[in-house]
């Protein structure tokens, strides 16, 4: 991940910002992986990150076995700003980060609610696991 993170530019004009879980499911598994895989080109490149630019207001079951429809209307208005979201991402080009891809609907929601941020951009990333949709 972080060669192709390099490809968007300067790490330091860069945000990840990986996709938030809601509290009841962060709160049963314990961790998030998407912030953990944002968490590592942290590391290596020094690239900023910020686990709390975006909220999970939205409670959503699972995504498995639902079609692009059903996963669309599932995760619509699913995440919202923080409060102070506009300074943190003012200037900067927003790479979201998932651990799952497979319609991107998810990350399609997630990018609608950055575009009233300021940011210069929004990119979209994830993990490995990929598994299609019907």
């Amino acid at each position: 991940m972080t060669r192709p993170l390099m490809a968007f530019g300067d790490p330091q004009e860069m945000l990840l910002v990986p996709i938030p879980l809601h509290r009841w499911r962060l709160w049963s598994r314990g961790f998030n992986r998407a912030a953990l895989i944002a968490h590592a080109p942290t590391r290596v490149t020094g690239t900023p990150h910020d686990h709390h630019l975006l909220r999970r207001v939205k409670s959503t079951a699972s995504l498995r076995d639902k079609n692009r429809r059903e996963r669309e209307k599932e995760v619509s208005g699913a995440f919202a700003l923080a409060r102070d979201s506009g300074v943190r991402a003012s200037g900067r080009h927003v790479l979201l980060i998932d651990d799952v891809h497979a319609s991107g609907a998810t990350l399609r929601a997630a990018a609608r609610a950055l575009q009233r941020s300021g940011a210069n951009g929004c990119r979209l990333s994830h993990g490995r696991a990929r598994f299609p949709t019907r």
